[in-house]
């Protein structure tokens, strides 16, 4: 029987590369949108990163999202050294989350407040997906738009704290096979993960509309 990381992973395959070949991303990847793109793209990522950090103090202590509560992966700080560098000292007063950032940090937040296994399933999709591919992000960031390696502008991609990224993720996996939850929390829990994906998704499909290639 395959371990409950492997299920996850299986189960969100699909909207996992959704996710990652949306055009918004893959032209933003291939140099065709300018820095205000990603700038904006950094201002979503806030909504998120927000509604997933503001309730983790409160969880540390829960027994099912507890073990998940790793500072080391907090990226609102790094986020925001982003946001004021791409967008000047001023940076909050322009602050706008589209309509479909909105939904998604209100459902991580919804989950923070009221379900710890959900919460589970916006921790893992967003912190593991910025481990790996943020790093192929990290990377044309610095190349396109000639930002510092790993410096401002791309900090939210840089996880001082996690000395060994592959380590870490193994050691993630452990924790989400041995979480404490039976098969229906876990059903619950994957069809939380897929749902993650799709409002990731929305996200690009919005950014897209808004930084249309013209044809």
């Amino acid at each position: 029987m395959d371990s409950f990381s492997t299920v996850i992973r299986t189960a969100s395959h699909e909207q996992h590369t959704e996710a990652e070949t949306s055009t918004f991303m893959s032209d933003l990847l291939g140099g065709r949108l300018g820095v205000e793109a990603y700038a904006r793209y950094t201002e979503q990522l806030w909504f998120v990163y927000e509604a997933l950090e503001t309730g983790a103090d409160r969880l540390a202590s829960d027994p099912v999202a507890g073990p998940f509560i790793r500072p080391e992966l907090f990226r609102l700080a790094a986020l925001e050294r982003d946001l004021a560098h791409l967008r000047g000292p001023e940076w909050r007063a322009g602050l706008r989350a589209l309509p479909a950032t909105g939904a998604y940090a209100a459902r991580v937040r919804e989950c923070a407040e009221q379900w710890p296994g959900g919460y589970i399933a916006h921790h893992y999709t967003r912190y593991l997906g910025d481990l790996s591919g943020g790093q192929i992000i990290r990377d044309k960031a610095e190349k396109t738009w000639g930002f510092a390696r790993k410096g401002d502008g791309v900090r939210f991609y840089v996880f001082e704290g996690v000395g060994n990224p592959a380590a870490f993720k193994r050691a993630y996996r452990e924790l989400l096979d041995e979480i404490r939850a039976d098969d229906l929390e876990k059903q619950r829990i994957v069809a939380e993960c897929k749902r993650a994906f799709a409002l990731n998704t929305a996200v690009f499909r919005a950014l897209g509309e808004e930084f249309p290639l013209s044809a």
